[in-house]
This record gives C-alpha cells, sequence and structure tokens, in this order.
C-alpha cells in the first residue's frame, strides 16, 4: 500500500481495459538522438489519450539537478510546465488501444516506482511490456539503424538485435523493470537504438521511426511515419552536403562504414565499435564539424542572411 503513495490514479482502474499491451519511453541519461522525447512527443501529439495516473514529482525528481521550465514574458512568469511520469490510454492509428508510460526516469525511488510498475501490470492484466532506448555508438548515419534487443521474447530479440555484447551496462529504470518481469515470465523486449555518436547531441528524426517501427514489431500497434520520415530525409540531406565538401569528415565516416559493413557480414571481429587495430574513431571530429555546421543552418534559417562564419 505504500507504493501507492509515489503514484496517483487519474481514474479507477477498474475503469481501464484489461488486456492491453505496454508501451514505455522514459528520458534519462543517454536519450541520444532525442529519440525518446520524440517518442513520447509524437505519440501524444498524434492520438487521443486519457490520463490512467501520474507519479509524484517531490517524491522523485532532484529539482536543483535538472530545474523546470517557467516561461518569463517582460515583467511576469505566464506559465509552468512541470515534469511528468505518467501512464496514459492511447489508440493508435486505427484505434486499437494501448498503455503509454512515459516522461522522466526518476532520480529516487527505483525499487518502489518498479514495483508499483509491475503491480499495475498485473493489476491491469496487461499482455506484453515493451519499452524503447537510445545510445550513442560509432556507426555510420549511411546505414539503417540498428537496435540492441533485450527481453524474454526469443523471436523478437533472434530477429532483430544487430548487436549482443556481453558486457556491464549502466542501468536505466526500465532496465530495472524488465528484469523484474522476466522473473515473472512476463513477456518483455525491450530496444535500444544505435545512434551515430556524433548526432547523439541532435534531434535525428530516423531514430524515432526505428523506435516507432521497432514497437510496432514487438505490438503490431499502428504508427504512421510520413512527417518524421520526411524530416529525417531533410536533416540527412544537409549531413550529408556537409560530409560530401569535407574530406576528412567523408574518410573518417568512410572508416565508419567500412567497419560497420564487416561486421553486419560477420567478419571476425569483435564489434561494431573497434576495428582490427582495437581503436575506436574519436566522434570530436565529426562531432565539431556537424555541430558547426547545424549551427550555421540554424543562424540562416533565423536571420534569412546565410552569414554564419
Amino acid at each position: 500500500m505504500f507504493a501507492d503513495h509515489v503514484f496517483r490514479e487519474a481514474l479507477e482502474l477498474s475503469a481501464v481495459p484489461q488486456g492491453l499491451p505496454l508501451v514505455a519511453g522514459l528520458t534519462g541519461f543517454a536519450d541520444a538522438g532525442a529519440t525518446v522525447t520524440q517518442v513520447n512527443n509524437y505519440m501524444m501529439d498524434t492520438f487521443s489519450n486519457e490520463r490512467v495516473g501520474t507519479f509524484v514529482n517531490d517524491l522523485l525528481i532532484d529539482y536543483r539537478a535538472r530545474r523546470p521550465l517557467f516561461q518569463f514574458e517582460e515583467t511576469a512568469l505566464t506559465s509552468y510546465q512541470p515534469p511528468r511520469l505518467s501512464l496514459d490510454l492511447v489508440r493508435d492509428e486505427v484505434g486499437t488501444e494501448f498503455l503509454f508510460l512515459s516522461g522522466y526516469e526518476p532520480d529516487f525511488r527505483w525499487d518502489q516506482v518498479s514495483s508499483r510498475i509491475v503491480d499495475l501490470i498485473d493489476e491491469l492484466g496487461v499482455t506484453s511490456s515493451t519499452w524503447v532506448h537510445a545510445i550513442p555508438m560509432p556507426v555510420p548515419h549511411t546505414r539503417s539503424l540498428g537496435v540492441t534487443v533485450s527481453g524474454n521474447r526469443s523471436e523478437l530479440t533472434d530477429a532483430l538485435s544487430v548487436w549482443r555484447p556481453t558486457t556491464g551496462v549502466p542501468g536505466t529504470l526500465m532496465h530495472l523493470v524488465e528484469y523484474r518481469l522476466q522473473e515473472k515470465d512476463h513477456p518483455t523486449a525491450g530496444f535500444v537504438v544505435l545512434v551515430p555518436h556524433y548526432l547523439a547531441d541532435t534531434e535525428f528524426p530516423d531514430a524515432a521511426v526505428t523506435a516507432l517501427q521497432s514497437v510496432t514489431r514487438a505490438t503490431g500497434l499502428v504508427f504512421p511515419t510520413d512527417s518524421l520520415r520526411e524530416a529525417g530525409r531533410e536533416f540527412l540531406r544537409g549531413i550529408s552536403e556537409q560530409v560530401e565538401n569535407n574530406q576528412e569528415l567523408n574518410k573518417l565516416v568512410g572508416t565508419l562504414e567500412t567497419r560497420h559493413d564487416s561486421y553486419m557480414e560477420d567478419n571476425p571481429m569483435p564489434s561494431p565499435l573497434m576495428g582490427a587495430d582495437g581503436e575506436v574513431p574519436s566522434a570530436d571530429t565529426i562531432a565539431a564539424e556537424l555541430q558547426d555546421f547545424l549551427a550555421k543552418r540554424h543562424a540562416a534559417d533565423t536571420a534569412g542572411d546565410g552569414d554564419a562564419r
């Protein structure tokens, strides 16, 4: 009963349909390409939704580490958008209902929050749980984005997981939830999108498309992605122009392409992280050039005169 203090129901749970799939996306320490942020915004902006309940911010957030945003207009504070970690009832493009857990990753009380999430899954008879995450990897933007898949759904891990390391990984709250669900033999899958490390600090539309496609593979839910795909094509056109006009960038991206292709062809290489010399190409040069390029584009779009240096 103590766990209920962290979750406030907006609907009586008895009013929530039983037997729905759960989809989750929590922003955490490594939301590469703003993947989860884009997915969360897409879900809440595109589809009809109803709030099932919200987790209590004051118990879960270190406000001094991540300060909430107020709107200040000349002499007054005019709006405040509090952080949100919520469970919502959503309908996809064809009206199929699912539960969507989204928002921030808590700073505190992981055991308590994960226990409450697992209890909600039990109480609502959730049929399967799918979550998305994204990390930076030294892979080229010129290749299709891959995913690492965890969980106990072998049909998904066998078919879709392109990188299968044996290593320690920094945990997220959803890792803990997945671990506990596996102990209960609840069908669960976590998709980690592998985002080019030099694009990790951008908003990369293709990463959101890959995440949504992964959720569809796991659940059968229908998500139209035409607008995201068009934004992705425009984004990559600009990146490709910058790379093509810079010999050093072209060489570095070419190296990533060679290593990526060798790994995908089952070349005896330990992982896409490194080549035969055991070295990983630094992201610094690519990131600096591309971030400069993106800044110039933003300045040009804002000023309209293209005078960025």
